[in-house]
């Protein structure tokens, strides 16, 4: 997972979801695959469209529920959790951010991921952006037991454990969960909020903030100048 030390005086480590890539771009390819899923086994037609209509109508957790309903399937537990396994397990078709893709062009790293959710559908997301070609230190908190996420600080021990000293900095989206613990540690905390995330964008309480907010990774190197 961290395989070896980083020679560097800083260490740049971002978060996934909404801060590489657009996390509803991985939720839209899945219910286009999930859709071909119901098509073949049940020759109901429209499932992905349904789900992606019940997403952009703000539903997040009854998402199959509703699409059942609207193409006539019963929704019972069997049939929802093969639809979860589908949609997780699925090869997503997505693309870094075009600023993430100017900023790996024009920086040489080192670079660092910690990412929450299961871990084969984060690691099928590292592959489709080709990040494993990029970024060296990719933990997946997935691969812990539930009590590891974020904000547990196992991820960033490692983390810290692999940069032997340097100055860390953590790029991430959302506040509920992604600063609190870097920041307490004394870690260079940035947030980048992008149109269309999907969790808000405002801190709990100021312990949560971030110590930097931007719009784009264009904004960064500003912000590490200082």
């Amino acid at each position: 997972m961290i395989a070896r030390s980083i020679r560097a005086k800083r260490v740049l480590v971002f978060d996934l979801d909404d801060t590489l890539y657009l996390e509803r771009d991985f939720a839209f390819s899945g219910y286009v695959h999930v859709g071909d899923w119901v098509q073949q086994q049940f020759g109901a037609p429209d499932f992905g469209l349904h789900c992606r209509q019940a997403f952009e109508r703000g539903e997040r957790t009854r998402i199959f529920n509703h699409a059942c309903q609207a193409v006539g399937l019963e929704a019972d537990p069997d049939l929802i959790s093969r639809l979860i396994d589908v949609y997780r397990n699925h090869p997503p078709a997505i693309d870094l951010c075009a600023d993430v893709a100017r900023f790996f062009a024009r920086s040489s790293g080192p670079f660092g991921l910690v990412t929450d959710g299961p871990e084969q559908m984060q690691r099928n997301k590292i592959a489709a952006l080709g990040l494993e070609a990029i970024i060296a230190h990719i933990c997946p908190t997935g691969a812990w037991p539930k009590g590891y996420r974020k904000p547990h600080p196992r991820a960033y021990e490692l983390m810290e454990q692999a940069a032997s000293g340097a100055r860390m900095v953590y790029v991430a989206d959302n506040p509920a969960k992604d600063f609190v613990t870097p920041r307490a540690r004394g870690w260079v905390t940035v947030q980048i909020n992008r149109p269309g995330r999907v969790h808000a964008p405002d801190a709990p309480d100021d312990l949560h903030a971030a110590g930097h907010v931007i719009d784009s990774l264009d904004d960064l190197d500003a912000v590490l100048a200082n």
